[in-house]
């Protein structure tokens, strides 16, 4: 089956640019001419519209991978409904909320295709470093496109399937909630280094040699040294930081399931008091960090 890809954002250019060069034939589709013109010149086949990327797949069942976010993924799924080819497999690869997946599945169903959701992770450097990939869904459908998977997952990634539709985005949920509480743990460490009674530390080498076997060894902490070098005071970094959705969905969640969640709460927290103004030199290298491994905005939109 061919792949449709659609959404040629950061990491979806990258999972076309993979799997192109993987030998695995790729439709690619945006909402801006650039973008598809972009993937057409590292050997997609381009597709303008929705119509353009099925009419390229001959008509046929195709894999249709969506990298859309959150806010726009039903209103996508819906018009790719109308003309997709029944027997197709259609994953939301993006950061969707897994409680609407439920309600997402069946629609996708009734409309004679196969849904799968893969949580994705790697940000901007899953091209190099390779792709880790959370499925829930149809376990058929995961056999179906694993191939693909393994294609993305090389050399250092990997690809696991968890259950029915909305496990994938559950777990991608709960890892990135995770994330957040990493990223605020190293975040203070390095203010309190910087802060604290010793004076005149060089934060970046105290990173350096934290990556050396040390219990707190991490890719992580080698993005915060990384920073660190760059830009020892980080003073061109304003210090807001975002939050993207999936701690807050985690939080939501432990609240009904009534599961404390101290840390990620804290994180949260110190992201949107940055949002309201209060920001230091912590909230600064956790925008480092989020640039470093997502490409996030640094001005923390």
């Amino acid at each position: 089956m061919k792949i449709i890809v659609s959404g040629l954002g950061r990491m979806g250019m990258q999972i076309v640019q993979k799997l192109v060069e993987g030998g695995q034939e790729v439709v690619a589709h945006n909402r801006s001419a650039g973008k598809v013109e972009e993937a057409a010149s590292i050997g997609a086949t381009p597709a303008f519209t929705i119509q353009e990327a099925v009419d390229a797949c001959g008509g046929e069942p195709a894999i249709i991978w969506l990298m859309v976010p959150s806010d726009v993924i039903d209103n996508v799924i819906d018009q790719w409904l109308e003309v997709a080819p029944k027997g197709s497999i259609l994953i939301d690869g993006g950061n969707s909320d897994f409680r609407g997946d439920e309600a997402r599945a069946k629609r996708v169903m009734a409309a004679g295709l196969t849904p799968l959701d893969i949580g994705t992770s790697g940000g901007v450097h899953g091209y190099v470093r390779g792709f880790c990939m959370m499925v829930g869904g149809g376990e058929s459908a995961y056999a179906t496109v694993a191939p693909a998977l393994d294609i993305l997952a090389a050399p250092n990634g990997t690809h696991n399937y968890f259950g029915k539709s909305g496990a994938g985005h559950y777990v991608k949920m709960v890892h990135n909630a995770i994330e957040y509480g990493m990223m605020q743990s190293l975040a203070e460490g390095y203010l309190m280094l910087k802060n604290g009674p010793i004076e005149g530390l060089d934060l970046a080498k105290a990173g350096d040699t934290w990556q050396h076997s040390s219990v707190i060894t991490s890719w992580l902490n080698e993005l915060s040294a990384e920073a660190l070098h760059e830009s020892p005071e980080l003073e061109e970094i304003p210090g807001v930081v975002a939050e993207s959705g999936e701690a807050r969905w985690t939080l939501e969640t432990a609240k009904d399931l009534g599961i404390e969640l101290p840390a990620i709460q804290s994180a949260f927290d110190v992201r949107v008091a940055s949002q309201q103004g209060k920001v230091d030199f912590s909230t600064k290298l956790l925008a480092a960090m989020r640039n470093k491994f997502g490409g996030h905005d640094l001005a923390g939109k």
